[in-house]
C-alpha cells in the first residue's frame, strides 16, 4: 500500500522553488510570514507533516520515508530542483533529503536544528520523552499543553499573531500523530553523514534558543563542507515566527 500524499500548499510561480518544512509542533501555516514575503519572486511549497492535521498518516514514520515523501510532493508539484528551508524537526528531514537526493537540492537552510537530537545526551532524551508523553499517557492531546510549550519557544515580545499561530498549529495535532512524531524525533543522529551534504548551506541559530542552541548550529556549519552560520539576536526557537523580518532577510540574501 502506498502512503497518500500529505496536505501541502503552493503559492507563486517563480522560476525557483522554496520548500518549507516545519517543526515538531507545527504545520504548513507556520510559514505564512515567509510565503507572504517570497511568493511574488519564488514558487513556495509548504507541507503539513504526514499524520498531522488533515495530512494522512504514514505506515512507518522514518527519516528515509519522510525524505521519499518529499520527493513525491515535489514530483506532484512538478518541481525538479528546490531550495529547502527546514526548521527544527523539519531541518532533520531537510538534511536527510539533501543526502538522499542531492541532485534535487539547490540550496539548504537549516534553522534551529541539529545533527543529533539532544546532542546525544541520553538523560536529556529521557526527560524530554517523559515530559511530552506523560500528558498523552493520561489521555490528553497536544491541544492541552500547546500554550505552555509555545511560551518556551517564542520570545516574551513575540507578536500575538505569532503566538496564536504556533498554539493553533500544535493544537491541531492528534495524540497518536504526536506520539509517532516524538518516537521518530528522538532517533535522529546524522553526525556521520554531514560531510555528504554538498549543497551550499545556511545554518541559522536563534541567540536565546534552548532547544537548538547556537552551539548545535555551529556544529552543523562545521560539519558541512559549504556552510555558513548566522545568529539572530533576541530570538527563540520558532525564529521564523518570532523574528520574521530578520529571518526573511537572511533567507533572501542566501537564496538570491
Amino acid at each position: 500500500m502506498i502512503d497518500r500524499l500529505p496536505d501541502y500548499v503552493v503559492a507563486g510561480d517563480g522560476d525557483s522553488t522554496l520548500l518549507f518544512l516545519h517543526g515538531l509542533g507545527g504545520d504548513r501555516t507556520n510559514w505564512s510570514p515567509q510565503i507572504e514575503e517570497f511568493w511574488t519572486d519564488f514558487r513556495c511549497v509548504a507541507w503539513t507533516l504526514p499524520g498531522y492535521g488533515v495530512s494522512p498518516p504514514m505506515a512507518s514514520l522514518t527519516w528515509s520515508n519522510l525524505s521519499a515523501m518529499v520527493v513525491r510532493v515535489l514530483d506532484e508539484v512538478g518541481v525538479e530542483q528546490v531550495s529547502i528551508v527546514g526548521l527544527s524537526m523539519g531541518g532533520y528531514i531537510a538534511q536527510q533529503f539533501a543526502v538522499d537526493h542531492d541532485d534535487r537540492v539547490d540550496k539548504l537552510v537549516l534553522a534551529g536544528t541539529s545533527a543529533q537530537f539532544g546532542r546525544g545526551n541520553a538523560a536529556f532524551i529521557e526527560r524530554f520523552l517523559a515530559a511530552r508523553l506523560a500528558p498523552l499517557d493520561e489521555g490528553g492531546s497536544p491541544a492541552d499543553f500547546a500554550a505552555d510549550v509555545v511560551t518556551a519557544l517564542l520570545s516574551d515580545n513575540a507578536k500575538p499573531a505569532a503566538v496564536a499561530n504556533a498554539v493553533a498549529s500544535m493544537s491541531r495535532i492528534s495524540a497518536p500523530a504526536y506520539r509517532s512524531a516524538l518516537e521518530c524525533l528522538v532517533t535522529w543522529n546524522f553526525t556521520d553523514y554531514l560531510d555528504e551534504i554538498e549543497a551550499p548551506t545556511l545554518c541559522i541559530a536563534a541567540q536565546d534558543d534552548k532547544t537548538a542552541p547556537v552551539a548545535a548550529l555551529a556544529q552543523l556549519a562545521d560539519g558541512i563542507a559549504d556552510a555558513q552560520l548566522e545568529v539572530i539576536p533576541d530570538c527563540k526557537h520558532l525564529m521564523n515566527l518570532d523574528r520574521p523580518d530578520a529571518f526573511n532577510a537572511l533567507l533572501r540574501d542566501f537564496v538570491q
